[in-house]
């Protein structure tokens, strides 16, 4: 058991309470990043990497057919172990956004791809439940059953905002505690059913939810209602019979007060360690256990926690996620030390038993470690390079240098671009902002004021532009002007250029004759008017 303090690499800024870690084709991704994402990672997904001491994170993209996930905090995610020949996934659900607006909506998280320089590629897909759909919520959990040789998801508990018809100037953003219903869905065709069951009886939320086969343990959670954190433990049974599923629950001693606790499994049997958490609002859980799921039921055992740091026992709150098998990543906050730049400190918690390897063992471990992360390079590089490349060859090269993320590397859009103010009253956050037409995906819409010789851009929301105006306007030819440079919310007609005609001065050509004039006497003249007449 080891507790060793990490130096994020210019990354501490897009951890934050809430978010969850995946292992997915063995690499661990981060998922919940703080704000929206930006221009050098638009997924909010990435690849979190331990090395010497150091975490850093590398941008994670997404197949072109993927649907859009926003960052959530405290989903619902579940495993999705290989099975029937689909690959390893991940499930989530609900959740809240930058916005603090709660989500209902299921994802399916799945490898799409990995290119010859072993560069993860994901694909995401929102999948339609249809039937008894659960609400939005946070705070839940998801857990996968298997029972005569069907599988089937079961979620409980959660919280959400409090329903429309209730709600007062005083308790707007209040949340309150779901019913304490189990929503059992099956994966293939997205048929949701609701059960309520008399054992469950008080909602609950950021319990522990641990499945084996047929079975799902409730452990702990924290109640809204009762502003507590009681000792449950309840065992689920779900058989999934060929006509309408059967559901039953058994209420177990022995529990857990907990809520908020960090889950990771140590192998390929049911066994896990809980760790973190609360025991109350004011008190975290210093304490470590381990949870063994047999046929015979659940076992919870005291286990040795980890010699915890002085910033870790003084510090109020705590979160992390699994990085893997036996190992955990720990953050506490600086609690508001000027001499820390970073705003969180960073632990990685290994409960693996230590082995002994050989030098050359080490050596091996070393580059295939380092061929699989750290010397991949984007996609766009030329991957052809790379063909027969060595593994050592690849371990002083800078490659991968230009493919970890970097916070500094992106702009600061908040004082220019999109995300300048635009005039005194302008609603767009870059931390809270999400798309309000939709044409928008990563940024703002703007439109160009033409006051004045240079102009300057506005947000088309904070002009009150209706969608089909925005798009005539964006189309046309004509001049627009903001609300605060007239008020003209509509374009004014471009006046027509003039045109002054040029004056053409006819040609004289030289030596041009006159008329041709004969000259005759008076006589003359009266003949020939005597003639014609």
């Amino acid at each position: 058991m080891t507790l060793q303090p990490l130096t994020p690499v210019n990354c501490a800024g897009l951890l934050q309470p809430g978010c969850s870690l995946l292992q997915l084709d063995g690499e661990i991704l981060l998922f919940g990043q703080k704000g929206w994402p930006k221009r050098l990672c638009p997924t909010g997904i990435f690849g979190v990497r331990f090395k010497n001491g150091e975490m850093k994170l590398r941008a994670i993209s997404f197949s072109n057919d993927s649907s859009y996930l926003p960052p959530l905090r405290c989903p619902a995610v579940c495993r999705l172990d290989p099975y029937d020949g689909l690959p390893e996934s991940y499930l989530i659900h609900g959740g809240r956004t930058p916005n603090n607006e709660i989500s209902s909506c299921l994802y399916l998280l799945t490898m799409d791809s990995r290119g010859c320089n072993r560069k993860l590629v994901l694909k995401c897909k929102e999948k339609e439940l249809v039937g008894e759909v659960p609400g939005a919520r946070y705070g839940h959990a998801m857990s996968i059953v298997q029972s005569r040789g069907k599988t089937a998801c079961v979620m409980f508990g959660g919280r959400s905002y409090i329903p429309t018809g209730e709600r007062t100037t005083e308790r707007w953003n209040s949340v309150v505690d779901c019913p304490p219903q189990v929503f059992l869905f099956d994966l293939e065709f997205g048929c949701s059913s609701a059960h309520t069951l008399p054992e469950l009886s008080d909602g609950q939320s950021f319990h522990v939810a641990l499945a084996r086969e047929d079975c799902v343990y409730f452990i702990g959670g924290h109640s809204i209602t009762s502003d507590s954190r009681p000792p449950r433990l309840f065992r689920l049974r779900v058989e999934l019979l060929q006509g309408s599923p059967l559901l039953s629950c058994e209420t177990l001693d022995s529990g857990l007060s907990i809520s908020s606790a960090i889950i990771t499994r140590t192998g390929p049997s049911h066994r896990y360690i809980v760790l973190g958490g609360y025991q109350s609002d004011s008190q975290k859980r210093m304490e470590c256990s381990t949870v063994l799921l047999d046929e015979k039921g659940i076992h919870i055992d005291h286990l040795e926690p980890p010699r915890w740091t002085p910033d870790i026992i003084h510090s109020r709150t705590w979160f992390g996620g699994s990085a893997g098998d036996g190992c955990i990543l720990l953050a506490v906050p600086t609690e508001g030390r000027p001499s820390q730049p970073d705003v969180h400190y960073f632990y990685h918690v290994s409960f693996q038993q230590e082995k002994e390897y050989s030098e050359e063992e080490r050596t091996q471990a070393c580059s295939q470690e380092s061929t699989d992360y750290e010397n991949s390079t984007p996609l766009e590089d030329s991957e052809e390079l790379y063909f027969g490349r060595e593994p050592h060859e690849l371990e002083n090269s800078s490659d991968d240098e230009g493919d970890t993320y970097n916070e500094e590397d992106e702009e600061d859009e908040s004082q220019t671009g999109y995300w300048t103010k635009c005039c005194l009253g302008c609603q767009v956050d870059p931390n809270t902002w999400e798309p309000y037409y939709s044409t928008e995906l990563h940024r703002p819409a703007m439109i160009f004021c033409s006051k004045g010789e240079g102009g300057h851009w506005v947000h088309a929301q904070c002009m009150e532009l209706s969608e089909t105006l925005l798009v005539k306007l964006s189309q046309g030819s004509k001049k627009y002007f903001c609300l605060d440079h007239g008020g003209l919310p509509y374009q004014e007609m471009t006046p027509p250029r003039q045109v002054i005609p040029v004056r053409r001065t006819p040609m004289k050509v030289k030596d041009r004759n006159g008329a041709f004039m004969f000259k005759m006497s008076p006589s003359k003249k009266s003949f020939f008017k005597r003639l014609f007449d």
